[in-house]
């Protein structure tokens, strides 16, 4: 079976589609206390409702497809099948069907973020979180994380950006009150306090993202930025594609400013060692 295109080669490049088809004697039977959960396990949050539905089912038929975990000091460390696992234990098993992989931890929070990205179960922070673990810890560039998981480096660049957001926001993102897109509408206010009274009314009056977008255009016009010049934004477009992000530049007439954006140490090494050679 191919996996999903949207996500690249995704997990069955990396793990079975259905590894109970594999070569049955894979397959083992362990105690369900000899499993741990992966701290690093991008998924935070679990619907206890979900989770008590799909217990009632495995009461019923079982765990139908096994839990992928690796050997973890004297124990099993869960790969993939988390929510099985949290299931199983409400539905009282003993033991569990499993099949044991030899995985770096690189892999593992990779298959760990693929398989979430594919049943839709990660909110837009444990998404941006993963990428930036997979960058920060992991020595990966955006492109690099793009590729395995079958999205563009614009889109890994956007919702690192989310990051940036305050406190408040990244709370609202965590429990739902905000959208992914609701929260890149934001971005383009400044002011942090402004971001802040934007959500709210977000959420107070309903407001959908071309609405959000609607205000932050009409706050740019009532701001009346300076326009630049046709030279200042050539150079700026020159710095963008040389260092492959975004580049801001304010100025002036004695003085100037040149922003540089970047995202995670791995994403700085990188504009540093291109900055050297020039």
């Amino acid at each position: 079976m191919m996996a999903k295109k949207a996500l690249g080669k995704g997990l069955s490049a990396l793990i079975p589609d259905n590894p109970e088809v594999d070569d049955e004697s894979s397959i083992l039977q362990l105690k369900i206390t000899d499993i741990e959960a992966n701290e690093n396990q991008p998924r935070r949050k679990f619907d206890e409702e979900a989770l008590t539905s799909l217990a009632e089912s495995i009461k019923e038929h079982g765990i139908v497809q096994p839990i992928v975990v690796r050997r973890e000091g004297t124990g099993y460390q869960i790969v993939a099948g988390e929510r099985r696992w949290r299931a199983a234990r409400i539905a009282g098993l003993k033991m569990v069907p499993v099949v044991v992989k030899d995985y770096s931890d690189s892999q593992v929070l990779e298959i760990a973020l693929i398989e979430n990205l594919q049943r839709e179960d990660l909110n837009p922070v444990e998404e941006a979180n993963a990428y930036k673990v997979l960058m920060e810890e992991h020595s990966l560039s955006q492109d690099e994380i793009g590729k395995r998981i079958g999205k563009s480096r614009s889109a890994i660049t956007n919702s690192l950006r989310l990051l940036n957001l305050p406190s408040q926001i990244i709370e609202y993102l965590v429990s739902g009150k905000l959208t992914a897109g609701h929260a890149r509408a934001l971005l383009a206010f400044q002011d942090d306090n402004k971001k802040i009274e934007v959500a709210n009314r977000i959420i107070n009056e309903n407001l959908n993202v071309r609405q959000v977008e609607k205000l932050a255009k009409e706050k740019q016009r009532i701001k009346k930025p300076k326009t630049k010049s046709a030279e200042i934004c050539d150079i700026e477009e020159r710095l963008r594609n040389i260092l492959g992000t975004k580049v801001t530049i304010t100025h002036s007439k004695k003085k100037g400013k040149i922003e540089i954006e970047y995202y995670g140490i791995d994403d700085l090494d990188k504009i540093l060692n291109i900055l050297e050679k020039q």
